[in-house]
């Protein structure tokens, strides 16, 4: 049997605060939820917005830290995979597909909003790994004396040009 691929990368704003919960035995879960704006063509060929709404679930301590930073509104980074459950209600069949979280990249800055560096760093990433460590991968605000590398085009680069 072949092997499948479940993987997925969405960048959007918070639509809520981040609800967090424990299991009966104690692990940590976090819910919340991504809106997802795009743009696309309509029938008459004017420009159309469209959001699409995204529930997210983080177990564990990347759960505990995106309910500790993240709020209403704020941009978010998050990679994971689908997950399908099913469910009966009141005689009726329920499905819903969500992310499953396995990396959070805080976006915008401690104030939020867009703009990527607004505020503070330009943003914060934190995984849960096989164990479930939380890493911290803080960005570094650009400063007068990091080196600038220009877009040269699709030209080839000479490597006798490189002065070392």
């Amino acid at each position: 049997m072949a092997r499948s691929f479940n993987q997925v990368t969405l960048m959007g704003n918070l639509t809520r605060d981040p609800e967090l919960r424990s299991t009966p035995n104690g692990q940590s879960v976090c819910s919340f939820s991504l809106a997802l704006n795009r743009s696309y063509k309509g029938a008459d060929g004017n420009w159309q917005e469209a959001t699409d709404f995204v529930d997210i679930v983080a177990w564990g301590p990347l759960g505990e830290r995106v309910a500790q930073y993240l709020t209403k509104g704020r941009p978010a980074l998050v990679s994971g995979r689908l997950q399908s459950s099913s469910w009966e209600k009141d005689g009726q069949k329920r499905t819903k597909v969500e992310v499953v979280a396995n990396d959070v990249t805080f976006l915008g800055g401690r104030e939020g909003g867009e703009g990527g560096q607004a505020g503070g760093n330009g943003g914060s990433s934190y995984s849960s790994g096989s164990n479930d460590s939380v890493q911290a991968k803080p960005s570094k605000k650009p400063t007068k004396d990091d080196v600038v590398i220009e877009d040269i085009g699709d030209e080839p680069i000479n490597l006798d040009d490189i002065p070392f």
